[in-house]
């Protein structure tokens, strides 16, 4: 630690005073914190002088911390950004983060396209469609949009399936209007995807104006069936408005934000005001809280949240003071393009507003304790168990365990799971295509997958470029490697783990015959009752990979068995594969056409006759 120090204070002096975000690494390089700073090099000194520490979390940070890094800023929002990205990516554990936020949904409407289809997705991508969210409770979106196709069909079909042609069970239940088969042109159908982005706006006075402006003009037409249609989705929406509670006066956005605490738990509530009406409210936990201010929650969370936020409302009301305001207006204004105002009332109708909001928030809280409590209890035993079984210093927080799955060495499939506190973090498993091990041979295909996931920590741990970020999954170091089989997989995979030098961390394989976990180098098992809490973890794992495996594996087989001649000519993609086989019926008939005849269909003449030459 001493050397450390001393190379830290060397560092140190050449750290600049001016904006930017620092990043703070244990040990094992992994980033345990990302901060902002207006300026970087008083910050980062304070943190390492003598006596600094003023709260226990803190303390425990700096206990850990053997390096930094830090990315230089033009300014201070600039430094906001960056925070944002790199807590997103890494999670640092003493950070204040959003709980599951890789998880939340959003609604898509891929306004670009002539018959959109809207459907959920967990990415938001530069590619002008409209995204509503993000929505921690994929019930209550999936509710919300059954109550939407009721009163305006939309399809939601693959592109595959709508390029049949054919209308499908959603048409003949009056959920889709047909653009398959030409049954509404794209103007009508783009008006209706219209009139649902207003309803998820929760603009439903500006929707119910429309459709009644609709209803008039058909009437008058004489066109009394679709007038007829028009009515009844106007006393549909007028329903649903009239449930959503009057809250204020004003006819502009708001979103009110107040939370509930109780120790180290905490719980934000956000409610959704649009034109003076409750529309909606959201839930979200935060981890990695400790006992910092509530200033600083609160800037965590607001950072966070309006980080992927699709709208950013003209007003924000909160329950309490936040920490760098000025700051954080500037880049909600940026972020919106246009006025933001955060505001703390402190009476009145909207100070009532909150308090209403944080005592809901504080209901949540209380489910969320109750919960958290009973997972812990069936978790930490089965971790302290483990750990015991395993004689490891401490009960393991990331657990990976590793499985190979193949026919005979076709269509080989690598898989890795990850347990977090005991319990499966799906966004950061992986499945790997084996591309350099030929022939039925597990134990080097074992080697090539661990090999693979091994460099990318290493690369991980090496990057110079802070803001470079990768795979947060590869990123992250395991403190528990498990190996689905014996002692020879075992002896493969320590071959890997001690060339990449990573021989620290504890690997042990679990043999399916008699369910024993051998560990390097002994040549007996683990004494272990096959009914422990730790022993039930452990097969807990493994069953997982194992399932992970074999369906990926599936897949792989299942792509194999769809592929054709066609994949292997370069210029014909899904898309052009799709329209020749519609066209010509098969491949016999794809080698009979003329090269004029490809070409007809828009497919370039030197791609023409490649395909002719290939296949």
């Amino acid at each position: 630690m001493e050397a450390a120090t001393e190379t830290i204070r060397r560092r140190l002096r050449a750290v600049p005073d001016s904006p930017g975000v620092y990043l703070l690494r244990d040990a094992s390089a992994q980033v345990i914190y990302v901060g902002k700073a207006l300026r970087l090099r008083d910050r980062l000194r304070s943190y390492f002088t003598p006596g600094y520490a003023q709260t226990p979390r803190i303390a425990d940070l700096m206990r850990k911390v053997m390096d930094f890094e830090f990315v230089k800023a033009a300014n201070e929002v600039e430094a906001l950004v960056l925070e944002c990205n790199l807590i997103k990516h890494y999670r640092p554990r003493f950070n204040i983060r959003l709980k599951d936020d890789k998880n939340y949904l959003y609604l898509k409407l891929p306004v670009t396209e002539e018959f959109p289809r809207v459907h959920y997705t967990r990415r938001i991508l530069d590619d002008g469609a409209l995204y509503f969210g993000p929505y921690t409770s994929a019930q209550s979106l999936r509710s919300t949009v059954k109550s939407i196709r009721q009163l305006l069909p939309f399809r939601t079909c693959s592109d595959d399936i709508f390029k049949q042609h054919k209308v499908c069970l959603d048409f003949h239940i009056r959920r889709c209007p047909g653009p398959c088969e030409g049954r509404i042109d794209s103007y009508e159908y783009g008006s209706r995807i219209r009139d649902v982005a207003l309803f998820m706006e929760g603009r439903s006075d500006v929707l119910t104006k429309q459709l009644r402006q609709k209803m008039n003009e058909r009437a008058d037409a004489l066109d009394f069936e679709n007038a007829a249609r028009y009515r009844d989705q106007l006393i549909a929406i007028e329903k649903i408005a009239d449930r959503q509670k009057v809250l204020t006066r004003s006819r502009e956005d708001q979103d009110l934000v107040a939370y509930a605490r109780e120790g180290r738990d905490v719980f934000v509530e956000v409610a959704y005001v649009r034109q003076g009406k409750m529309v909606g409210h959201d839930g979200h936990a935060l981890e990695g809280a400790g006992e910092a201010p509530e200033a600083e929650l609160l800037r965590a969370f607001l950072l966070m949240y309006y980080g992927s936020a699709t709208h950013i409302p003209r007003t924000i009301l909160l329950a309490g003071d936040v920490e760098e305001p000025d700051a954080l207006t500037e880049w909600l204004v940026q972020r919106r393009g246009g006025p933001v105002a955060l505001e703390v009332p402190q009476k009145g109708r909207k100070r009532a507003l909150v308090q209403q909001l944080a005592e809901t928030a504080q209901e949540e809280l209380k489910q969320l304790r109750i919960q958290a409590d009973y997972d812990r209890s069936r978790t930490e035993p089965m971790l302290t168990a483990l750990a015991d079984a395993l004689e490891l210093d401490e009960p393991p927080h990331r657990i990976e365990c590793y499985d190979i799955s193949n026919i005979q060495g076709e269509s080989a499939v690598g898989a890795m799971v990850v347990f977090e506190d005991g319990r499966p973090r799906n966004d950061h498993y992986r499945s790997f295509r084996i591309k350099h091990t030929p022939g039925p041979n597990d134990f080097a295909m074992l080697q090539e997958v661990l090999r693979r996931r091994l460099e990318r920590l290493e690369m991980a741990q090496r990057r110079e470029d802070a803001t470079e970020v990768g795979d947060a999954s590869f990123s992250s170091r395991p403190d528990l490697i498990l190996i689905d089989g014996g002692k020879g997989q075992l002896s493969a995979a320590m071959e890997v783990i001690e060339d990449l030098g990573y021989a620290d961390i504890p690997t042990f394989g679990l043999a399916k015959e008699r369910e024993e976990l051998f560990a390097p180098g002994r040549s007996e098992p683990i004494v272990q009752e096959h009914d422990s809490p730790g022993m039930f973890l452990v097969q807990r794992v493994r069953d997982e990979a194992h399932r992970f495996a074999i369906t990926h594996h599936r897949k792989a087989r299942t792509r194999k068995a769809l592929s054709s001649p066609l994949d292997s000519v370069e210029g014909i993609g899904p898309a052009r594969k799709r329209l020749l086989m519609r066209t010509f019926g098969s491949l016999p008939a794809i080698r009979e056409a003329p090269v004029a005849e490809i070409v007809k269909l828009g497919i370039p003449e030197r791609v023409a006759v490649r395909l002719k030459e290939l296949i």
